[in-house]
């Protein structure tokens, strides 16, 4: 687990979503990413009910009734194999992939062994501390492979497709 990340203020504070939270909801937002990061599954949260107490938030209700504008910002993934629904900021993904590759590359770097011993930055994934049981064979597209995150390659570049379109 890589313990810190690097904090890019304005790919944050860009955001209008971000800039129309209140005080409280920015704090709220914060909070959750910083709990994702220190995730079992680095970058996700469990959506079972208890964001509210990774928010900090002082009442559940409360949470409830003021946190849509802050949970816009995350996006849901899920059920997994286990039944367990995800929450994640994109942003914040984008940033752990980043460092864990610089984290390979600096290892790589430092290493005086031979090839042999070298790995692939997919061969890296093991590190990562993602749940194994999440990982679940596409229907639509089953001869296609799966991301470290355990979705289907096809789904996710159909996706990102429509997004760019």
């Amino acid at each position: 687990m890589l313990e810190w990340f690097p904090f890019y203020v304005h790919r944050f504070i860009n955001d209008l979503r971000y800039r129309s939270l209140k005080d409280f909801q920015q704090a709220w937002f914060l909070n959750l990413l910083f709990a994702s990061w220190v995730s079992e599954r680095p970058g996700y949260l469990p959506d079972d009910g208890q964001l509210w107490r990774h928010a900090n938030a002082q009442r559940a209700y409360f949470f409830e009734k003021e946190s849509s504008p802050v949970m816009r910002m995350f996006e849901r993934e899920g059920p997994t194999a286990d039944g367990a629904v995800w929450i994640y900021n994109r942003t914040l993904l984008e940033i752990y992939d980043e460092q864990v590759l610089k984290f390979h590359k600096k290892r790589r770097k430092s290493t005086k062994s031979t090839d042999e011993a070298m790995t692939s930055y997919l061969d890296f994934e093991g590190t990562l501390n993602k749940k194994q049981n999440g990982r679940q064979e596409c229907t639509r597209h089953p001869e296609s492979g799966l991301t470290q995150w355990g979705s289907c390659w096809a789904c996710y570049a159909e996706k990102y497709d429509q997004q760019i379109s």
